[in-house]
């Protein structure tokens, strides 16, 4: 980050945590504190709330799609065998 010093000269600011300190103490925080972290990282990439709302929105039918029974969740090792066995 940049910003101007007394004499009006742009300088970048020192960041008091390292990246490698922040990554260290934030891969030490509970799971749901960390997909709460994941969660904004993503959000503060996509400044495009209409794709933002479509992926809501396939999360949403998804989810109704499991709840209701029309479909049944796979174990994710299981779906990639039934993909490659297809393409094979």
């Amino acid at each position: 980050m940049l910003e101007l010093n007394a004499n009006g000269i742009l300088e970048e600011l020192q960041m008091t945590t390292s990246v490698h300190e922040l990554e260290a103490e934030v891969l030490g925080l509970p799971a749901p504190d960390r997909a709460r972290i994941l969660e904004r990282l993503i959000e503060s990439f996509d400044h495009d709330s209409k794709v933002a709302d479509a992926w809501l929105d396939e999360a949403l039918r998804r989810e109704a799609e499991v709840e209701s029974g029309k479909v049944t969740m796979v174990p994710g090792r299981e779906a990639v065998a039934r993909i490659r066995a297809q393409l094979a």
